[in-house]
């Protein structure tokens, strides 16, 4: 796995090199991501709305998201993103309103018990790990169950998250993702690999992405990057997750 934060050693010209001394910067953990995954180009009009409306977030993650989502369904309507690089105690999660240009969520959101501690680092799409599942995801019908008001997932990576529906991962409400837990346990508590987001929001967040909108779950693993189709898409092949 990619360290979550990575530096890159600037180089310059022979004769620069001889002249001075380059400072290196210093780049997220998503630069590293770069190398393995076509980066979107930063002309996209998706790419940059969702940069625009969430300043805060990891723009390298938001161009994936948006090539993922141009990929699947050019014409949705709503985008959740998750970033998992982060740790549970940041806001993570953001729900855009494609159609109206609005952000319309920017919240604190679970990961799996097997996937980590504050921070997450292992996923999986197998059952009973308990682990979150990375890709894209296609939302399904709301319902009230074991966990409240609720919003099943389809995964449409396979091999990847296509398991979601049968593991039972849903996005729901959770009094473990709070202030006042971290201030308690400084994290999260933690899911069976579902995405739960605070009570108090779970309902309005749900009906905004519900009903065939989509989902993003990123974090910078080499294999998923390298491999994904909606993340590879051909430019003649799109529509992906409506095959």
């Amino acid at each position: 796995m990619p360290s979550l934060r990575s530096l890159r050693r600037a180089t310059g010209p022979l004769l620069a090199v001889a002249l001075m001394t380059l400072t290196p910067p210093a780049l997220s953990g998503s630069f590293l991501a770069q190398a393995h995954t076509p980066a979107v180009a930063p002309s996209s009009p998706l790419a940059q709305r969702l940069t625009r409306l969430a300043p805060n977030a990891d723009p390298e993650v938001l161009r994936l998201a948006a090539r993922a989502l141009h990929c699947a369904d050019p014409e949705a309507e709503r985008l959740a993103v998750i970033d998992f690089s982060r740790p549970s105690t940041e806001e993570r999660l953001w729900v855009f309103d494609l159609g109206r240009e609005r952000l319309l969520f920017r919240e604190l959101v679970s990961h799996g018990q097997g996937s980590g501690d504050a921070m997450a680092s292992d996923f999986s799409n197998t059952p009973d790990s308990h682990q979150s599942s990375l890709g894209l995801f296609r939302t399904m019908n709301s319902y009230h169950g074991s966990n409240g008001y609720s919003l099943r997932l389809e995964g449409l990576e396979p091999g990847v998250n296509d398991q979601a529906f049968e593991r039972a991962i849903v996005m729901h409400g959770a009094d473990y993702v709070s202030e006042a837990f971290i201030e308690r346990t400084g994290r999260l508590g933690r899911s069976h690999g579902c995405p739960a987001v605070r009570s108090e929001v779970a309902v309005p967040l749900i009906d905004s992405i519900k009903d065939s909108q989509y989902l993003f779950t990123y974090y910078p693993d080499p294999e998923w990057l390298r491999q994904s189709a909606f993340l590879n898409c051909p430019r003649d092949d799109r529509r992906l997750a409506m095959q």
